[in-house]
């Protein structure tokens, strides 16, 4: 079986940069994404999970797309799963968690990556970091 997944490492700038990290209910930590749903292209994806699963609008950036993939295993199936991120400036700080999550917190790059919970997620947010050094935004 496969699955897709789309979803934002959302930043804000305040004094300096913070991304936005959300704890699952399931304990991990980890960035906004859920599944296509039908009709939708990735980038529609992404904004309607960053207003559903914490109520932020969001303004993707173009010029970056990482994807992921990995296995995981539900109700003894073998799932093969993609999830394509991108960054977006979030438009508040302000978040309303949804009912999926346990938690949430803004923080600097290099305390995310400590919090972030898989390899995977971690070397996304080191890709995502290395895209917006430089850049004014």
């Amino acid at each position: 079986m496969r699955e897709k997944s789309c979803g934002a490492i959302v930043f804000h700038n305040n004094k300096h940069r913070e991304y936005l990290l959300l704890h699952y209910e399931a304990g991990h930590w980890d960035f906004i994404k859920g599944h296509v749903e039908m009709g939708e292209d990735e980038k529609e994806t992404a904004r309607r999970e960053a207003k559903e699963e914490s109520g932020i609008e969001i303004k993707i950036l173009p010029g970056f797309r990482e994807g992921i993939k990995y296995f995981f295993k539900q109700n003894g199936k073998l799932i093969y799963k993609e999830v394509v991120f991108f960054v977006a400036k979030a438009k508040t700080k302000t978040v309303k968690l949804s009912l999926e999550h346990i938690g949430y917190e803004w923080l600097p790059f290099e305390m995310a990556v400590e919090k972030l919970t898989y390899k995977n997620a971690k070397d996304v947010l080191k890709k995502a970091e290395n895209f917006l050094k430089g850049r004014l935004v």
